[in-house]
């Protein structure tokens, strides 16, 4: 992560989720790791996080949902982001997305066939979810996405 600037995340539960102490746990290990973090807290609609992320000029969305509607409550997401101009925006999601018991390889693949970038899976540890940040952001600085225009 460049010393001059920290990269911008927006974290924040979605849907009609009111489960935010992972959420804070996360949010204060990013900003310990020297990540700008805009925590929107719980109950937050999908169009809440694209907003905050245009107006912060963020680098990455993280979403949590432990109630079990994040597949409900993330449809449409990254369509949303692209409509916003955020194409190449870092996408996360991580809980207990799915009502009932799945395989956490199935779960997954809903959530990354949707366009996140990567799902977490309940009980994932925060360390694991910085090293991914690291990996992404080094990926995406490796091979920049074109340019519109």
């Amino acid at each position: 992560m460049p010393a001059t600037t920290p990269r911008t995340i927006v974290t924040g539960v979605i849907g009609s989720d009111t489960h935010i102490v992972g959420n804070r746990i996360l949010s204060m290990a990013l900003e310990k790791a020297g990540y700008k973090v805009v925590a929107l807290g719980a109950l937050t609609p999908a169009p809440e996080f694209v907003k905050a992320a245009v107006e912060t000029n963020a680098d990455a969305i993280l979403v949590s949902s432990l109630y079990g509607q994040g597949e409900l409550d993330c449809r449409g997401f990254r369509e949303l982001c692209i409509e916003a101009g955020l194409d190449a925006i870092l996408l996360y999601v991580g809980g207990n997305l799915i009502v009932g018991k799945h395989p956490w390889d199935v779960v997954e693949r809903i959530f990354l066939d949707m366009g996140f970038d990567r799902a977490a899976a309940p009980g994932m540890r925060v360390e694991t979810v910085l090293e991914w940040l690291a990996q992404d952001f080094a990926a995406r600085e490796r091979a920049p996405r074109r340019q519109a225009g």
